[in-house]
């Protein structure tokens, strides 16, 4: 009998531990998508300040993604006359979410002026992370943390 009542105590702990695995909700879809946003602003940042023009993130809610563009006008205040920004594997930079990853992100677009200054301050959410994990782009200085 105590035989018994330790083996079901076994497998009880065994499932608790590897069901959530298995289910598929162990945040790895969201901290990729975090980590992978996060490179993708900084590298349009740099692509700002090494072509000395604007570029633009624009978050969109449905699907969760945020693409990029960098504008083709020297002191353009926005990317509407521009590009889509083509990414560090030559093909355009587009992040999209993969699972059950969403975001908030305010504001909707973040803009970086030929400097690599941001049009002001932003935070960007990830659902299903702690909201130690938010990326938060500084208002000055455009560092991506």
């Amino acid at each position: 009998m105590v035989e018994l009542v330790v083996t079901i105590v076994i497998i009880g702990i065994l499932a608790a531990t590897i069901v959530p695995r298995w289910s598929g909700n162990s945040g790895f879809d969201e901290r990729g998508f975090r980590d992978r946003t996060a490179a993708a602003l900084r590298y349009a940042q740099k692509s700002a300040i090494a072509a000395r023009l604007t570029t633009c993130a624009t978050f969109v809610t449905v699907p969760p993604s945020v693409s990029f563009r960098i504008s083709s006008l020297n002191g353009a205040a926005d990317c509407t006359v521009g590009a889509d920004l083509i990414g560090p594997d030559g093909l355009v930079l587009v992040v999209g979410a993969t699972g059950s990853a969403t975001f908030t992100a305010a504001p909707a677009s973040i803009v970086f002026d030929a400097a690599g200054r941001p049009n002001g301050p932003a935070v960007i959410s990830i659902s299903g992370l702690p909201a130690a994990l938010a990326i938060t782009v500084e208002a000055e200085t455009g560092y991506v943390h």
